[in-house]
């Protein structure tokens, strides 16, 4: 796909081009794939998302495939040995909160029906779609990420900040953030 035009961030880099191509903007709505999604960007707070990607089959062996059942259920002994992976971010305050979101997680879950269900009501369950024409246009955050933050937050989620859910509702195409030339908006 050398010939097609793609979203400068990703150019480059066979890793990141795949996940662009294949992945990123296009819309979740799997509880489990989105579960994973949040994981990840909670681990990439300060951090490149590159960085992440290349760790992601190492997060996945790691945190028993994303399963937020069992990650919800974690004890002192898999927070030590996660502590010790060398394979992931090992952040202690990051590890503990995958704990405590997977928790929170599910909380949701059973309010709503699925994680799904609550966080797509935010955009009425249609991805909005920005029509940017260049990188520069596109924020780091915006009001509607600012208001998924503030109640995640308040449910008890950790490390997630505005910057964090903006790049999450980018992953998960809750925002198409794919420039107007980009091929993917084919």
């Amino acid at each position: 796909m050398k010939d097609k035009t793609r979203c400068r961030w990703c150019v480059g880099d066979a890793l990141y081009e795949k996940y662009h191509d294949e992945e990123w903007g296009r819309p979740v709505h799997d509880d489990d794939k989105l579960f994973e999604f949040l994981l990840l960007e909670t681990f990439q707070a300060g951090l490149s998302w590159i960085t992440i990607l290349r760790k992601r089959e190492n997060f996945a062996k790691a945190f028993d495939k994303f399963n937020y059942k069992k990650i919800a259920q974690y004890g002192d002994d898999k927070i030590a040995e996660l502590l010790q992976d060398t394979g992931i971010i090992r952040n202690r305050l990051k590890v503990l909160s995958a704990i405590s979101n997977a928790q929170a997680f599910i909380k949701i879950q059973e309010e709503f029906g699925s994680f799904s269900k609550y966080y797509w009501n935010f955009t009425d369950g249609k991805p909005i779609d920005n029509k940017f024409t260049s990188m520069s246009q596109i924020q780091a955050t915006t009001p509607l990420s600012d208001k998924i933050s503030k109640d995640l937050k308040k449910r008890g989620f950790k490390f997630v900040g505005s910057t964090v859910i903006y790049a999450n509702m980018q992953a998960t195409g809750m925002v198409n953030d794919h420039v107007m030339e980009c091929w993917t908006r084919g």
